[in-house]
């Protein structure tokens, strides 16, 4: 699946099947923050690909390669039993994977293409900020504002100024709830040191639950500490079999999957990337907590089962 593409590529270059600007055209346009054009892709980063393939021999797991042959084996000896126990019915349900196989991939594809074109659109912007003097400021601008903008018109500083305030004090918030119901100002709840990282329904004050529980996201059941990360560009923390706990991941923190224990998300369904990517490499997974780091703290040791979809803080 094209969730896995960094890791494809890193294990190509580290083999050297590839050089850096084969993997920078193929898989440099993924990263953990592909949807803002603001920020630069990870082949615009001349270190990024440096602090991937170093982290990768710091880790003391399972090699990518290694968790992936482990998973073929796993589900070649369980189609064996299918196919020994209920002949029939295997023979169906293999023509089934296959056609949800294809749309999976489809899928996944569609996706990578579509931030490729993003990546098309900043280069577009970028050169707009070299012809117009505005340099990255010309990110604070609307697509028409930037037409205008190339064809002789000007927008005031003040304008700009504004908006970079407003961007800062947004970015400074913590991520949302999942759920919110009612008027919901962001300052206010972000002030609040009672407030909720799941819910938020306006007027009420509702504890959080005292277990971690979520989706069922990866089968597997292990035992190990936790770390809380808020970005993958922190992934130089994670040590080998820790337990990630994060809001959400995207193809960003697909690199530091195989140095995984397991993975516990706030938000997220069996078809999330964590769900995805943790299923492929036979690492637990439990996603769609809501209150996960809210409740988990780094350090904390917890027993993860990914087939309950439970977290149970152990000490």
């Amino acid at each position: 699946l094209a969730s896995l593409g960094l890791l494809d590529g890193l294990d190509q270059l580290a083999r050297g099947e590839i050089d850096r600007d084969t993997f920078n055209r193929r898989y440099g346009h993924r990263g953990p923050h592909e949807f803002e054009i603001s920020l630069p892709r990870p082949a615009e980063d001349p270190d990024w690909v440096d602090v991937q393939l170093a982290q990768r021999t710091q880790s003391t797991g399972p090699a990518y390669a290694d968790l992936l042959a482990a998973q073929r084996q796993r589900r070649a000896e369980a189609w064996a039993e299918l196919e020994l126990r209920h002949r029939w019915q295997a023979k169906l349900l293999g023509r089934q994977l296959a056609q949800w196989t294809r749309i999976a991939q489809d899928r996944e594809r569609a996706r990578s293409e579509v931030v490729r074109y993003l990546w098309v659109l900043r280069s577009y912007v970028l050169r707009a900020g070299e012809l117009t003097g505005l340099g990255e400021d010309i990110f604070f601008l609307d697509a028409a504002e930037i037409v205008r903008m190339l064809h002789g018109e000007t927008i005031g500083p003040r304008v700009i100024s504004e908006r970079r305030k407003a961007y800062a004090g947004y970015c400074a918030l913590p991520p949302y709830p999942g759920l919110i119901r009612g008027r919901f100002d962001p300052y206010a709840w972000a002030a609040d040191p009672d407030r909720r990282s799941d819910l938020f329904v306006a007027g009420e004050l509702r504890p959080a639950a005292e277990t971690v529980r979520g989706f069922p996201g990866s089968a597997g059941v292990v035992e190990g500490v936790v770390r809380v990360l808020a970005d993958a560009a922190e992934g130089d923390q994670l040590r080998s079999g820790e337990i990630l706990v994060t809001t959400v991941t995207n193809v960003g923190w697909t690199p530091l999957f195989p140095r995984l224990g397991a993975v516990v998300t706030d938000v997220g369904a069996p078809l999330s990337h964590a769900a995805i990517v943790a299923r492929e490499l036979g690492i637990p997974a439990v996603v769609g907590c809501g209150n996960a780091t809210m409740r988990l703290r780094t350090g904390d040791r917890v027993r993860v089962d990914g087939v309950a979809g439970t977290v149970e803080v152990l000490a």
